[in-house]
């Protein structure tokens, strides 16, 4: 782990960080389109090899001792694929779109030096997918990971850095910051043209306030409900593989799960026969006695790690090899920390009657513990889907899908991304999921076409009428506006 460093060291390291960023940069964005799509080829291969992608991944779960190293490593692998894809074709430099018709050209050009805050989970794709955009977009990027993921990231972005050396661009387009903390954090957003910030509150609020433009990720795990004509076999195997999948440290991990009364033992059966255990009221109040010892603060030991491991640090002796741990929750109405961001393998699960009533609860839900992040249903009503997607603050609603594919999926379209922003709903510049698209200024050229003028009748509707009645008598008609063109 690199040292907390002092004010004076702090600012060197930034300012020496960022002023190498900025001449490497600015040689990269004169490059044509053809040389800068090799440069991100030649970077992804290096980080989609086998080789590199297990070499990452073990150290990433040496370091952070969170998540599943074969998770780790399939993960990076899938995503550097997808966001690959993504970019393939697509124009980020120079001219990008002609209107004729409306006399307009738009030009793209690259944001300049973009701060990354990466977090502890996942850092390798989390620094991985972030540096493919940013490079497509002939952008420099540098990274101020968490410090528990110092020393992968810097092991990543070194990979990075030999692969755009030999492929004849300059390395310093991709940095890690050698000093770790929150001052040198700050002192990098400040400095830089544009913020993305991937983490807690806390880090995603200090990119908002440094006063440079921020994309933030929403704070926040998925609320799942599953209805009576759900798959439930199907619906079973999403949830308990999201759940699960690299020790639940995803935040599109499958978090709380609100089933039909009349479906809710057959479901359970169902996750049962996936590895998932059950625990009762006293085993749900060990788990989250271990988990929140204070009641509201995770264990920063505990997160990130297998389900057996939480089952023993909360004296519970009969959970075996179950893959996710599923809790009691009989009052999701209430205010509970089971019901939060969670950062481990656990499910809770509850019952509910009236789809419109689960609904509601999953508003509750949402407003304590995230908005703006996303939900799922699992259904074979199109009427509920609009429903959900219609009352809840969420920029994603997954159909019939893990919660997992909201970062991207070879099976839907939503693109591929590791900054799934929240929207106003969850205090986060963008909406959605943040790609290539966000790291762009574009010119736009204006010449002049034959005017046309808009039809006044058409735009007003029945206010026009109104409006054009005759005067009272005595009374002047007003001549309607003069237009210049």
């Amino acid at each position: 782990m690199a040292p907390q460093a002092g004010p004076h060291s702090t600012t060197t390291a930034v300012d020496a960080a960022v002023r190498r960023a900025r001449a490497a940069q600015r040689e990269f964005a004169s490059w044509p389109q053809d040389r800068v799509d090799d440069i991100v080829a030649a970077v992804a291969w290096q980080c989609f090899r086998e080789d590199n992608a297990r070499h990452i991944a073990r150290l990433s779960r040496r370091d952070t001792r969170l998540g599943d190293t074969e998770h780790l490593y399939a993960m990076q692998r899938r995503r550097v694929l997808g966001v690959l894809r993504d970019l393939h074709g697509v124009r980020t430099v120079g001219v990008v779109e002609e209107l004729p018709e409306l006399g307009l050209t738009r030009i793209a050009k690259p944001m300049g030096v973009i701060a990354v805050a990466s977090p502890a989970t996942a850092p390798g794709p989390g620094i991985v997918c972030n540096a493919l955009p940013m490079l497509k977009t002939r952008n420099a990027a540098v990274f101020t990971p968490n410090p528990r993921a110092h020393t992968t990231a810097r092991e990543v972005v070194r990979i990075m850095r030999e692969a755009l050396s030999a492929a004849g661009a300059p390395p310093d387009l991709l940095q890690c910051l050698e000093v770790t903390g929150r001052a040198a954090g700050t002192a990098l957003m400040r400095a830089a043209d544009q913020v993305v910030a991937i983490g807690g509150p806390g880090t995603v609020r200090r990119a908002h306030e440094s006063g440079t433009p921020a994309l933030g990720a929403g704070v926040g795990n998925p609320t799942v409900l599953v209805d009576e004509t759900a798959d439930l076999a199907a619906a079973a195997e999403e949830i308990a593989t999201g759940a699960a999948y690299n020790n639940g440290t995803s935040c599109s991990s499958e978090s709380n799960v609100l089933v039909h009364r009349s479906v809710a033992g057959r479901f359970r059966a169902e996750l049962a026969r996936r590895g998932a255990h059950f625990c009762d009221g006293p085993g749900t109040a060990r788990i989250r006695a271990a988990l929140w010892p204070d009641g509201e603060t995770l264990d920063r030991e505990l997160i990130g790690r297998p389900a057996a491991v939480i089952a023993e640090a909360a004296g519970i002796t009969d959970a075996g090899k179950a893959t996710v741990l599923v809790l009691d929750c009989p009052d999701p109405d209430r205010d509970d920390p089971v019901l939060r961001e969670k950062i481990a393998p656990l499910l809770t699960l509850a019952v509910y009657d009236d789809f419109d009533r689960a609904v509601t609860l999953v508003e509750g839900i949402l407003d304590r513990c995230g908005r703006g992040h996303s939900c799922g249903i699992h259904t074979t009503r199109d009427d509920r889907v609009a429903l959900l997607a219609d009352r809840i603050p969420t920029c994603r609603v997954v159909v019939n899908q893990s919660t997992m594919t909201n970062t991207g999926s070879f099976s839907s379209g939503v693109p591929f991304t590791t900054t799934l922003s929240g929207g106003s709903w969850g205090g986060t510049g963008g909406s959605g999921n943040i790609t290539w698209r966000h790291f762009l200024n574009h010119t736009v050229v204006s010449r002049p076409v034959p005017a046309v003028l808009p039809d006044e009748r058409l735009l007003f509707g029945r206010h026009w009428e109104t409006a054009s009645t005759p005067p009272a008598e005595g009374g002047t008609r007003e001549e309607g506006p003069t237009y210049r063109v």
